[in-house]
């Protein structure tokens, strides 16, 4: 199950982890958010362990928001040691997030 990430507990989550971290900011309201959701569930499951999936949810967190210039959802970012290394704008297939997940992981 994807985690719930939240302006307080951020930085803990995600930045601090010696993971990488992919994270997927949606919105109840956003069509497209809940079409990705699903995917993202499924690849928490296949990654425990390996990586951190969470997703913010951007009416209820808008610190990491505008810290992250989030114009647009559904937006995944993917992380590693801190620092944002990828990001996927929209509604796109799982292989592909799973793709850029997995070059995170080498």
């Amino acid at each position: 199950m994807a985690l719930e990430i939240t302006d307080a507990n951020f930085e803990e989550v995600v930045l601090k982890s010696d993971k990488p971290v992919l994270v997927d900011f949606w919105a109840e309201w956003c069509g497209p958010c809940r079409m990705v959701g699903p995917v993202v569930e499924e690849i928490s499951k296949e990654y425990a362990g390996k990586a951190i999936v969470g997703k913010v949810n951007v009416d209820n967190n808008p610190q990491i928001s505008t810290q992250f210039g989030i114009r647009n959802i559904p937006a995944l970012l993917y992380f590693k040691d801190g620092q944002v290394v990828d990001k996927q704008i929209g509604a796109v297939p799982k292989s592909i997030l799973a793709d850029k997940l997995n070059k995170q992981l080498v």
